[in-house]
C-alpha cells in the first residue's frame, strides 16, 4: 500500500503539475504543467523522483497535508515556512513526515509560488499522458479543496542528496528577453521601441493563463480584427488596452489579438514567480 495525502488546508490555489501535456495544440488542449519547471525538477531531484513527477503548486498562501504513512516531501519554489505538527523543519531539503502529522507549507515570503514534491509524486489519474491541472479547459484534477485526498506513487529507492541544492531567488526585477512576434507590422515603430524600452509592473491579474501587465500602451499602426490564429507558450499577446500579456503554461491555444513578440520558455520560470508590483522590463533576445 502506499500513502495518501489528505488536504487539511487548501490555500488560495494548489493544483497537481507535472510536466505537462505538450503536443496536443491541434485538438485545443494547453500545454499546461509546472509554471516554475526547473523548481519542480530540483524538488523532484532531491527525492529521486522522475525530474517531471507531480507535485502541488501552490500560490500565495501554502497548503496543509496530512499524509496516512509516513512520507519524504520537499517544499522549494517560493521561500516560505515550513512546518511538521507546528515545529520548524527545512525548505529545500527532503524532510520526512511521520503518519498522521501534518505538514504545513506557509505563505510565501516571496516569490508567488511553492512546490510540493513527495517521494514517489503526486498518483492522480493521468489525462492524455500527463496529470496536470489545466484551469482553462479544466482537464485533469480539480484545484485542491479542503478534505481532498490525493494518492502518492512509489517511493523510489533512496539516493543521495546533491551536496548543495541551487534554489535561485524570485526575482526583484523581472527582465524577459523577447524576440519578434509575427504580428509586429501591426504596430507603430514607436510602440515597438517602447516594449523594448519602458518600465512595466506586473499586474496582479496575472494567472495560470498568462501574465498581465501594467504601463505604457502599445499603439498599433493597423486598427483591423485579426482571424483566431495559432498562439505559443511565451507569446507576447496585445489586447485592445494596448498592455501585453505573457501567455503562461495554460494559455489558449488560438487567439485574434496580434503578437507583438515572443519570449523564450526558459525566461518563463522567473515569470512564474513575479509577484504583483514587481518591475519588468522587455529586452531583445
Amino acid at each position: 500500500m502506499t500513502a495518501k495525502l489528505t488536504t487539511v488546508r487548501s490555500g488560495a490555489l494548489t493544483t497537481v503539475q507535472d510536466a505537462g501535456r505538450p503536443g496536443h495544440a491541434h485538438l485545443g488542449v494547453p500545454r499546461s504543467g509546472a509554471l516554475d519547471a526547473p523548481a519542480m525538477r530540483l524538488a523532484n531531484r532531491l527525492l529521486g523522483n522522475d525530474p517531471g513527477a507531480a507535485v502541488l503548486e501552490t500560490t500565495l498562501t501554502g497548503c496543509a497535508l496530512r499524509p496516512d504513512r509516513d512520507v519524504t516531501v520537499v517544499v522549494g519554489g517560493a521561500p516560505c515556512p515550513v512546518t511538521v505538527d507546528a515545529g520548524p523543519v527545512a525548505w529545500g531539503a527532503p524532510v520526512r513526515v511521520p503518519a498522521g502529522s501534518v505538514l504545513d507549507v506557509g505563505a510565501v515570503t516571496a516569490g508567488v509560488r511553492s512546490y510540493v514534491a513527495v517521494a514517489g509524486g503526486v498518483a492522480v489519474e493521468p489525462v492524455l499522458g500527463s496529470r496536470s491541472t489545466d484551469l482553462l479547459s479544466g482537464l485533469g484534477p480539480a484545484p485542491l479543496r479542503d478534505g481532498d485526498v490525493v494518492a502518492v506513487g512509489p517511493p523510489p529507492r533512496p539516493v543521495p542528496p546533491p551536496v548543495a541544492a541551487p534554489w535561485p531567488g524570485p526575482p526583484a526585477e523581472l527582465v524577459l528577453p523577447v524576440r519578434p512576434g509575427p504580428r509586429t507590422d501591426w504596430f507603430s515603430p514607436a510602440a515597438l521601441r517602447t516594449l523594448t524600452s519602458a518600465a512595466y509592473r506586473v499586474s496582479p491579474h496575472s494567472n495560470r493563463i498568462g501574465l498581465r501587465t501594467e504601463g505604457p500602451p502599445l499603439e498599433r499602426a493597423s486598427t483591423g480584427e485579426l482571424p483566431s490564429e495559432g498562439m505559443v507558450l511565451g507569446a507576447v499577446q496585445v489586447p485592445p488596452d494596448g498592455r501585453p500579456v505573457i501567455f503562461l503554461h495554460d494559455h489558449p491555444t488560438t487567439g485574434g489579438y496580434p503578437v507583438v513578440a515572443v519570449v523564450p520558455e526558459p525566461a518563463l520560470a522567473a515569470a512564474a514567480q513575479a509577484a504583483a508590483g514587481t518591475p519588468l522590463r522587455f529586452t531583445p533576445a
